[in-house]
């Protein structure tokens, strides 16, 4: 019998439990789909589209290299899938639970509909410690915990299947000018999984909430987790071997290990929050806060907050460096919402569709619920404003990075892990 195996955010061959299933029930046709109307919502950006293409040429190669070919379609998926079951008569379709934005979300509705009435099986199965249709959070940390722990798929040895023609892929979003966004694909993610765990994590929960020290003591994994180049139960087991390795024996290793695998464990815990509901993208987890701020922003304090010209030299370097590099560390991006939000008084929607934009590794399930936390709108957390200029005195003292930043005659290096201050 013959499959297809769905990509989606799960672009890897690696720990794969989608693919370990398809393999054992015969053979497969892996696919990827290219979604015009995907890349022609608001939260997706020219940068991620070449991550992606990055990553999925990543995959092609590895699955060339276990005797398949992947075959790459443009179009509507349940028209693609439609056609190619034509081709091929598959009777099954394996993919991953993907907690994506509420447009994959009635595209996934879709294609059950469509599977239902063609009578495809479409079997979608857990990457993560996420779980679906959850009842409520206790015992839910022991679950994510457990999955964690769990073996990892193993790799085929050896795929087969029928060819399947590909489609040619077109520019489908403009390209924007990030010259130091991370290349996407496998390779980048041993290279730089590997440097965190051996020399750069030691710092970690020491440097990671200042952007002069965090762009190389963060594990800068963040983009490949959200596009699936690695899983997080791979990464998180292999920051278990390295904690049991330095247990005792070398300063700073044990903490910032501890603290990686919590935020590990964060990021489960904030993607379940939009699974669980999945209105936080669009409307205020407590709905009181509705009309605090005006729904259309004023258009020149939007203006001036993404180009990175409030005044607010930190914040303005922070904005100018995300534009560059598609990536700012956590606290950072907490404090440039939390500007937006109080000291501008822009609504969170249109605000935290900039930032999606601007985010290689834009994360749905960690951006929205972050950005009503950032913006006071959840009704349960502590409004948190930041202090601009005591955060730029504490992250950046001697202001190597605002000055970098801030100087427009600089040009600003590509590459990733390549520093742009002096």
């Amino acid at each position: 019998m013959t499959s297809v195996l769905w990509f989606k955010r799960d672009l890897r061959v690696q720990d794969h439990p989608a693919l370990a299933l398809a393999a054992a029930h015969g053979e497969i046709v892996p696919l990827y789909i290219y979604e015009p109307d995907y890349w022609a919502q608001p939260d997706v950006s020219g940068r991620q589209f070449d991550f992606v293409m990055e990553s999925v040429a990543a995959v092609a190669a590895d699955l060339r290299a276990l005797g398949v070919d992947l075959t790459i379609r443009v179009g509507r998926a349940v028209d693609v899938l439609s056609g190619l079951k034509n081709q091929t008569g598959f009777d099954r379709i394996f993919s991953h639970e993907e907690t994506g934005n509420g447009w994959t979300y009635a595209r996934d509705r879709e294609v059950a509909e469509w599977c239902r009435a063609d009578g495809v099986i479409w079997e979608e199965v857990a990457q993560s410690g996420v779980v679906r249709r959850l009842n409520g959070r206790d015992g839910w940390a022991v679950r994510r915990n457990a999955f964690m722990r769990a073996p990892q798929c193993e790799m085929p040895m050896t795929l087969c299947g029928p060819q399947a023609v590909s489609d040619p892929v077109p520019r489908l979003i403009a390209p924007d000018q990030c010259p130091g966004r991370q290349t996407g694909g496998r390779p980048a993610v041993l290279s730089l999984l590997g440097s965190f765990l051996m020399d750069r994590g030691r710092t970690y929960r020491r440097d990671m909430s200042s952007p002069v020290t965090g762009e190389a003591a963060c594990s800068r994994l963040s983009p490949y987790l959200a596009f699936g180049c690695v899983s997080g139960r791979e990464v998180a087991q292999a920051a278990a071997v390295r904690q049991r390795e330095v247990k005792g024996a070398q300063a700073g290793w044990g903490g910032s290990l501890k603290s990686f695998q919590a935020r590990l464990a964060w990021r489960d815990h904030f993607v379940q929050k939009l699974e669980d509901q999945p209105t936080l993208e669009y409307q205020c987890l407590h709905s009181a806060y509705e009309g605090l701020r005006p729904r259309t922003p004023d258009p020149v304090r939007l203006a001036a907050w993404q180009a990175g010209e409030t005044g607010l030299p930190f914040v303005d370097a922070c904005m100018r460096y995300l534009n560059a590099t598609g990536w700012l560390n956590f606290r950072m991006r907490s404090m440039v919402m939390a500007v937006a939000f109080y000291h501008l008084w822009l609504d969170w929607r249109g605000t935290g569709l900039h930032l999606a934009r601007q985010f290689t590794d834009f994360e749905p399930g960690i951006h929205w619920p972050q950005v009503q936390m950032q913006s006071g709108t959840t009704g349960m957390n502590t409004v948190r404003i930041y202090n601009p200029v005591k955060q730029g005195r504490d992250q950046d003292p001697d202001g190597r990075f605002t000055f970098h930043l801030m100087d427009r005659s600089h040009r600003l290096l590509a590459g990733p892990l390549q520093r742009i201050f002096l």
